[in-house]
């Protein structure tokens, strides 16, 4: 069994405690939160953009603490894994108490906001023997998830490359969704799930072009063009907010093959969804659709954390959600940045020569 504390109770925290209900062989043993009426298991003032509202919880047999740094110091308290659900500026010193204090961590993403931070977290991490692993959910949503699966089989040919989008309205709820030191924007707070699935897919690339709109200190909406050592790959991404609030979110892909294409798009309007769900044309001129059921986000966050609780009772890295993969999305996501703002092509070298 293995035993998991919360630490943050808000949309993120709900989700990941709806996933572990439905695990047979995992326990949430200890929530942290500042809210007294969440530690009451008063979780009815929570909404999201997905999956069902908060509701009350009964918390019988779980601990509750005002902190992170309470639950670690209960020396009772018996805890494998801490699951940080905190904004993302305090992951770093989360993630580092969590490791030194002996206990595995899953971080909800994005790692952290700057390379730093995150080659910090994944150094402490290594240095007390301690997986970290971050929630980068993308691959585990249904269509994502066959994608991988078909590229992996091979049935197709290799692949050739891509084109990925992810756009919000402007989430005007989020007081702090513009400050780079918070919550980074639209870059790090919703493109890096594209950042981290293109670095799964086609590797690390070596440079990108980025052109896009400024909010602040921040990117607000960009279009990048990406380059790899295999000059073979086409690659490109949309990502950021529009200021109508019509349309709350869509995402989709183009996904080339030597001998199909793989294709899906999703938008959610004010007034009611609409999906082109994922096809496969073949060369032969087919359009497969496979059934892969309704796609409900919640699952994704469940296969998500089953696979993060059982890499960590099988004493194993996982493949996906490792923090070394997170930490790449990250430099993606600056390297984007500092091409929007400066106008230029900018490569890996450019970016970690300037940190």
């Amino acid at each position: 069994m293995t035993k998991v504390g919360i630490a943050g109770i808000g949309f993120m925290g709900w989700i990941h405690w709806l996933a572990y209900q439905e695990l047979p062989d995992v326990e949430v043993v200890a929530i942290a939160t500042p809210e007294a009426e969440r530690r009451a298991g008063d979780w009815t003032g929570i909404q999201g953009n997905f999956g069902p509202p908060g509701t009350q919880i009964d918390l019988t047999g779980v601990k509750t603490y005002e902190n992170l740094q309470a639950m670690l110091a209960d020396s009772d308290l018996e805890v494998d894994c801490v699951d940080i659900c905190l904004p993302p500026a305090m992951h770093c010193d989360a993630i580092q108490a969590a490791a030194k204090a002996g206990k595995h961590v899953f971080c909800e993403k994005p790692l952290a906001l700057n390379l730093q931070d995150c080659d910090a977290a994944v150094a402490t991490c290594k240095e007390h023997n301690r997986q970290l692993m971050v929630g980068q959910v993308l691959p585990y949503f249904t269509e994502f998830q066959y994608a991988r699966e078909v590229i992996a089989s091979g049935e197709f040919g290799n692949l050739l490359g891509g084109s990925f989008k992810r756009v919000i309205s402007d989430p005007q709820w989020l007081t702090k969704f513009y400050d780079p030191d918070v919550i980074g924007g639209p870059l790090f707070d919703l493109h890096v799930h594209d950042a981290h699935f293109i670095r799964l897919l086609f590797g690390m690339p070596t440079g990108v072009y980025s052109c896009g709109r400024i909010r602040g200190e921040v990117v607000d909406y960009c279009n990048s063009i990406f380059r790899f050592e295999d000059s073979n790959f086409a690659v490109t991404c949309t990502c950021g907010v529009i200021n109508q609030q019509g349309r709350p979110f869509t995402h989709g892909f183009e996904i080339h093959l030597e001998r199909a294409t793989i294709q899906f798009d999703f938008q959610a309007f004010a007034d009611a969804p609409e999906s082109m769900p994922l096809k496969i044309l073949t060369e032969d001129g087919q359009v497969h659709r496979p059934e892969l059921g309704d796609g409900d986000p919640v699952f994704a966050f469940k296969r998500e954390i089953k696979e993060a609780t059982q890499a960590i009772a099988e004493n194993r890295p996982s493949e996906i959600l490792n923090g070394a993969l997170a930490r790449d999305a990250i430099q993606i996501c600056q390297m984007q940045s500092k091409a929007v703002k400066s106008g230029q092509f900018v490569s890996a070298s450019d970016l970690l020569n300037s940190q």
